[in-house]
């Protein structure tokens, strides 16, 4: 007897849980922000997590560009940032950008000529496949104003020549 109303019991729940989720979709856009402190714009071993950086959120039309959702999140201590999203974005294009550095000698943003931030795309719809309402965007860094010393060491070890580097 016990055992049917634990199982009964556990039933419930996942009804009740299921009838509680509704027809809104729900969904988290979370990622990484850091220092580029070797100016090479990928993570490397001395690579900084930045804390209290501001990243944006914005979904466009498709058709005439216009934003139809943005949210702004700030990065945790570990340099994570979680973004909430209401409501299904399949026919809009969605990119997180950066927006503000909270340290002055790491505040380069690597692409702003032109209105062009360097920007990390991602796909708000549950129409693509994916299961999980979260959805994940790669690290973006911002340029620090000089590498480190330690950089030459750093890139030597992944056979990498300093040419080609952001100046």
């Amino acid at each position: 007897m016990e055992k049917v109303l634990i199982v009964a019991s556990a039933l419930i729940c996942f009804l009740l849980g299921l009838v509680g989720t509704g027809s809104a979709d729900t969904f988290t856009v979370e990622g990484k922000v850091y220092c580029d402190t070797c100016r090479t714009q990928f993570i490397t071993r001395i690579t900084e997590f930045m804390p209290d950086a501001v990243v944006r959120l914005e979904c466009k039309d498709r058709e005439g560009g216009s934003i139809t959702f943005s949210a702004d999140a700030i990065s945790d201590r570990h340099g994570v940032y979680h973004i909430p999203v209401q409501g299904d974005h399949e026919d809009e294009i969605c990119e997180v950008f950066l927006v503000k550095s909270p340290r002055p000698d790491c505040n380069g943003i690597p692409k702003p000529e032109k209105n062009k931030e360097d920007s990390a795309r991602v796909s708000i719809t549950k129409n693509n496949g994916m299961i999980s309402g979260v959805r994940r965007v790669s690290p973006m860094g911002f340029l620090i104003t000089k590498a480190k010393p330690e950089c030459a060491e750093v890139l030597r070890e992944l056979g990498i020549t300093p040419q080609g580097l952001v100046p």
